[in-house]
């Protein structure tokens, strides 16, 4: 009998030194091409907020615009990207934040969320929460009612979830890896 994979984690690949000496690259492609694997995770991500009102789903760029679509698909609900700077037409609001080495900028549409709107946060990886966190300050800037925050990988050692809990920010993970 065939050994199926059961869980989330199983479908992650592990990419050794990349993009740098020293990091393992939690791949979730691989998640993502397999059908059972990709509905598990959709599923797996939205049940924790299962009764709950979700007027927008809100991916941070760029794999949580794939996961983020999906969710919003099974929700019959808007979808709103965040991006990085320059690559969103309009008139934007933006964000910076601190990367590992040196500073970014997120942005979203001005018009993407009505204040009261109820949203829910999706990416692949949560490590440091910086880019998350950047998408969070975006939001409530526009008045949006911030349910939870969804990701695939969480990194513990890296603070990312410790960082939004601070914030107040529910969190919620589907698996988790050690080390960077």
């Amino acid at each position: 009998m065939e050994n199926r994979k059961k869980t989330v984690k199983d479908y992650i690949r592990t990419i050794v030194d990349f993009p740098h000496d020293g990091i393992m690259f939690r791949d979730v492609t691989t998640l993502f091409a397999d059908p059972r694997g990709f509905r598990i995770c959709v599923d797996q991500l939205l049940h924790p907020y299962a009764g709950e009102e979700i007027d927008k789903v809100v991916g941070l760029e760029a794999r949580g615009f794939i996961i983020g679509g999906a969710i919003a698909h099974q929700l019959s609900v808007g979808f709103v990207p965040i991006r990085k700077k320059g690559k969103l037409p309009g008139t934007t609001i933006s964000q910076d934040y601190q990367l590992e080495y040196g500073e970014a900028v997120m942005e979203v549409h001005d018009d993407a969320i009505d204040a009261g709107e109820k949203v829910l946060v999706v990416d692949d990886l949560l490590a440091t929460g910086g880019t998350a966190e950047a998408g969070i300050k975006l939001l409530e800037r526009l008045g949006a009612d911030i349910v939870g925050c969804a990701f695939i990988v969480d990194l513990p050692e890296l603070g990312g979830r410790k960082k939004l809990e601070n914030l107040g920010m529910d969190v919620h993970a589907l698996c988790a890896f050690d080390g960077l």
